[in-house]
């Protein structure tokens, strides 16, 4: 049977771990508390014992009245009654606070612990009474939203919304025009903008008296102040209203920029709104509501709704788990002391406000009912697939699929190494059509899958810390791969890879030229299966996959997002093997593989070029989406980082120039700006990426909190990271291991240089989940559509 603290551990929320209930240091508490009792009881028996010695008992007499005494005197006390051992008093001064009075208990490890237990309740309550006004709050905020959005949409496909020749599927914009002559009233919704968002602005020009707001708006906007309001001409002279007004309110619809299309739609909605403005003014009317600005607004109080429903139902786990903390350790004193005080301060603790208030559940049941309302046609089933989405079940087939196929490849690999010694292909007196022609196939595939399995290792990690790396990077649980599919991809390509390299160079050595096609169909082969658009081989995840490499491709056009910046950094890592995947699609596509003319890749001035302009791209691309951060965010921070892959394409450069002519300038330019970039590199790792090198850290040059307990752990991985960010001297110091071709260390420095990365991703995601911890963010913030603003003209 599993120990509740395991339990505990394993069902709490990570970010929220230090505002639970600390169980471990009750039970040190206990401990303590029980030491305490057993040196007193020996020290009792000790004290009994000389007394008998005076009476010259009888050493079988002294050893069956002791054994009597220790009986006597049990660990965990009489059985008398316990009632008005302790007082739990309810203060209310500051808040809910509780202290206890202890009134019989006399030893001092007793009133420690409840001390502590008292501090933990506090701490419990607090925490619950604050992210439950947090939720509400949010709660009232989705409600208006609610309201303004079926509003604007009944008004969007009612008929009264069309406007002379315009209709709706003419147009993406409704329009109408409406003016009511009698009170001289005029309501104008247009299109306006801000810098970065689309809006819709409900603005009224009045002579006399405002005409109500729609039923909808208004009860949104109850208790926030009026919403329709007059020209302050009208009050002051009581007479219509002039040309302009001085002060409107707008409602308006901010769409985040996160794509290219909504950027170019907002352009030509800054266009379309600059026009109507100036032509409209506050004198005549006009109605716009754009149905795809209403879609995406849809979209954003949906994600809002799931998002606080899933905050929601981490409230009740935590109020759950709490409350049989503390059950749990209450029983367990009652254990140790033999005093019955688990009915007496449970009393306080069912009580208490995490315990007794409601309004989140009932939150909880609004909200839900709200989606199946609104965004899952009554459909109750439907609508937990997105509040309540259910974890894949691991199956033990895929396990044991990963160990047949580890076994496939690594006897295939020991027979393709075998047999390439004993034909000395990997030697430099050997032909090297094959290195030239076919290897860089087989090593492009292996840095990516040995990437890949690195991933694997990071996400057994994260887990086993309880990092919570599926939240950092914003997977569904539904469709996110799981370690055991990852190592399932990595066992199955690597086997059918080295199976293919052994059938190749078995073909190859016999003479048989239509062998060179083979790495060509593997290939494409590969390509066919991420590129495949039936419900095979993990298809959510390869599509997944293909949108973030768009995104990365397109940097900045696409809003940054963690996993975007995180998979760009694995390409800053992968350059050789983009450089490999740019020469085997030259090779192939210019068909010099039916030649085995490999020189043309190779010499040709204009795809040697555009093989140095691979080299740079996913430092350019990782630049490019500090900068948008920047844009976004206006944290200069990003800037900074910015500076960090300027400085490794300078560094890149400055390679590329050194191995063109060999000269002692290029040498000299190549350490200077290669050694500055190597530092700049380093101090961004240590400090910013891992939080590390704190130096008034309660943990010496490292962060106050950490999660691997093994401080030594982190003095090793960053000594290992800066021998790692050294590999660049390889291209000074020219090393030779023997007779190995120059492409096979070239290899093995790539390798390194992946497993440099592997070993940076999981400090990096552990300081990106203590970042969420302090400050307890389990949850997105969803940023909302309609806000109210104030115009000015």
């Amino acid at each position: 049977m599993v120990k509740f603290s395991k339990q505990f551990e394993g069902q709490l929320v990570p970010e929220w771990k230090h505002a639970f209930v600390d169980y471990s240091l009750l039970k040190k508490d206990l401990k303590r508390m029980q030491n305490d009792q057993f040196q007193g009881t020996l020290i009792t028996t000790l004290q009994t014992t000389r007394h008998d010695q005076h009476q010259s008992i009888a050493p079988s007499s002294y050893v069956s009245r002791c054994r009597l005494m220790l009986l006597k005197l049990s660990f965990f006390g009489s059985a008398k009654d316990h009632a008005g051992l302790i007082q739990v008093h309810r203060r209310l001064s500051r808040g809910e606070v509780y202290e206890t009075d202890v009134t019989e208990l006399e030893t001092t490890a007793a009133r420690e612990f409840f001390a502590r237990l008292d501090e933990q309740l506090n701490k419990v309550n607090q925490f619950y009474k604050a992210k439950e006004e947090e939720f509400l709050h949010r709660g009232d905020s989705l409600r208006k939203q609610m309201h303004i959005l079926l509003d604007l949409k009944a008004r969007a496909s009612s008929p009264s919304s069309l406007s002379g020749h315009h209709r709706a599927g003419d147009d993406p914009s409704i329009s109408s025009s409406s003016a009511v002559e009698d009170e001289s009233t005029r309501y104008v919704t247009s299109a306006t903008d801000s810098e970065e968002n689309e809006s819709v602005s409900i603005r009224d020009t009045t002579d006399e008296q405002p005409p109500p707001p729609p039923p909808a708006i208004s009860r949104a906007l109850e208790g926030s102040g009026s919403f329709w309001r007059q020209c302050p001409e009208t009050k002051s002279l009581g007479r219509s209203v002039s040309s302009s007004c001085q002060r409107k309110k707008s409602l308006k619809i901010s769409i985040p920029l996160t794509t290219p299309c909504r950027t170019i739609d907002l352009l030509w909605d800054d266009l379309v709104a600059g026009h109507q403005h100036s032509k409209n003014k506050c004198d005549s009317g006009s109605l716009s509501i754009n149905k795809t600005k209403l879609r995406h607004a849809e979209k954003m109080i949906k994600g809002a709704l799931v998002e606080l429903y899933k905050g929601l139902g981490y409230l009740t786990t935590y109020r759950n788990l709490n409350m049989m903390a503390f059950v749990k350790i209450l029983k367990k004193f009652e254990k140790v002391s033999g005093k019955q005080v688990l009915s007496i301060y449970l009393r306080a603790v069912e009580s208490s406000y995490f315990n007794s208030s409601d309004e989140a559940l009932k939150l909880m049941d609004e909200v839900e009912d709200m989606f199946v309302r609104h965004f899952a046609g009554d459909n109750r089933r439907k609508a937990m697939k997105y509040l309540k989405p259910t974890q894949r079940k691991e199956s033990h087939t895929v396990t044991f699929f990963i160990g047949l196929l580890t076994g496939c490849f690594v006897a295939l690999f020991m027979g393709y190494c075998i047999m390439a010694h004993i034909a000395g292909m990997y030697t430099q007196r050997r032909d090297s059509i094959y290195m030239e022609t076919v290897y860089p196939v087989f090593s492009m595939f292996s840095l990516m899958f040995l990437h890949l399995f690195l991933y694997g290792c990071n996400m057994v990690a994260w887990r086993k810390t309880r990092i919570n790396y599926s939240f950092i990077f914003e997977f569904a649980p539904r469709r996110e791969l799981k370690y055991r599919d990852v190592f399932l991809v990595c066992t199955a390509s690597m086997a059918v890879i080295v199976g293919v390299m052994f059938a190749h160079l078995s073909l190859a050595v016999r003479g048989y030229h239509a062998a060179q096609a083979i790495p060509g169909f593997l290939l494409m082969g590969f390509l066919l299966v991420l590129f495949c658009p039936f419900n095979i081989v993990y298809r959510s995840s390869r599509f997944q996959f293909l949108r973030i490499l768009r995104n990365i491709v397109l940097s900045p056009l696409y809003k940054v997002v963690m996993i975007d910046f995180f998979m760009a950094d694995q390409l800053c890592s992968q350059v050789p093997m983009l450089r490999s995947l740019e020469y085997v699609a030259c090779y192939y596509i210019s068909g010099s593989y039916k030649t085995q003319e490999y020189g043309y890749c190779i010499n040709t001035k204009h795809i040697r070029d555009l093989a140095y302009a691979v080299s740079f791209l996913p430092y350019y691309w990782r630049a490019m989406q500090c900068a948008r951060r920047w844009f976004d965010e206006g944290d200069t921070g990003h800037l900074v980082n910015l500076g960090k892959y300027v400085s490794a394409m300078l560094a890149a450069g400055a390679k590329v120039a050194y191995e063109k002519d060999k000269s002692l300038g290029s040498l000299s330019i190549l350490v200077i700006v290669s050694s500055s970039a190597t530092l700049y590199q380093l101090y961004w790792d240590f400090v910013k990426d891992w939080g590390l090198l704190q130096p008034n850290s309660k943990n010496p040059w490292l962060r106050n909190e950490l999660i691997l307990k093994n401080k030594s752990t982190y003095y090793l991985s960053m000594g290992l990271n800066l021998v790692l960010r050294l590999a660049w001297l390889q291209t000074v110091i020219h090393p030779s291991f023997g007779s190995l071709d120059y492409r096979v260390t070239s290899f093995f420095l790539a390798a390194l240089e992946v497993i440099r990365r592997g070993h940076w991703n999981f400090y990096r995601l552990e300081n990106e989940h203590l970042n969420n911890a302090g400050k307890y963010r389990a949850v997105k913030t969803v940023p909302l559509p309609f806000h109210e603003a104030d115009d000015e003209d």
